[in-house]
């Protein structure tokens, strides 16, 4: 193996998520009049936190959305995903093979982090000591700390970790931060993510094999 450390985003990487919370989202949007396409909300809103998103629907409404915006985000996301959410095709596969020590970080609450993992059947992969984030540390994506912070909790140097990713602004938190990083893409944004710097990837059954040299 290459690296020391494997470090997973959760949402998109892990879980497949990211449609359910954009499907909500869009939702939401809507009951405040703003209509957004569905690849605009792709494009925009995955991988990003949410006090950005809601930063993003106040500027277009032009007023502040409801106190109870995040609680009710929340509480419909949560219920879908223990409805609807799946692990992403191979991951499991993945996991079971990799023979380095390896951890999760994102920019979502830890409450939502365990669910998902619990959801997929992954939570006994991650003990409480290799879930981080954001939350817990005050710094949201694009930024690099919740990378930097995992890392140096997990024992190792950015160089010496590998950083899976699938969105804008995880890329460019991982690589400000130093990782290498592999994206996972299902063919949206597969040349963004080249120059931005990151090793493109569309089958997770092919990971251990791209990182292991």
């Amino acid at each position: 193996m290459k690296y020391k450390c494997v470090i997973f985003d959760c949402d998109g990487v892990l879980v497949d998520s990211e449609a359910i919370s954009c499907m909500v989202l869009q939702e939401m949007a809507d009951n405040l009049g703003l209509s957004l396409k569905w690849n605009t909300i792709i494009e925009t809103f995955s991988g990003k936190s949410l006090r950005n998103i809601i930063e993003y629907i106040e500027i277009r409404i032009n007023q502040k959305i409801p106190a109870n915006f995040e609680t009710e985000f929340r509480q419909k996301t949560f219920e879908s995903f223990k409805r609807d959410l799946k692990p992403i095709k191979g991951i499991h596969k993945v996991i079971n093979e990799l023979t380095v020590p390896f951890c999760v970080a994102s920019s979502g609450p830890r409450n939502k982090i365990i669910l998902n993992l619990t959801t997929v059947d992954l939570i006994h992969k991650f003990s409480e000591e290799r879930i981080f984030s954001s939350y817990d540390i005050g710094s949201w994506k694009p930024e690099p700390e919740i990378y930097l912070f995992a890392a140096k909790k997990m024992g190792f140097k950015p160089k010496e970790c590998v950083v899976i990713e699938d969105s804008i602004y995880g890329i460019e938190a991982a690589i400000s931060g130093g990782f290498d990083t592999y994206a996972y893409t299902k063919g949206h944004n597969k040349k963004k993510f080249t120059e931005m710097g990151a090793m493109v990837f569309n089958d997770m059954n092919q990971l251990n094999v791209l990182i292991s040299h």
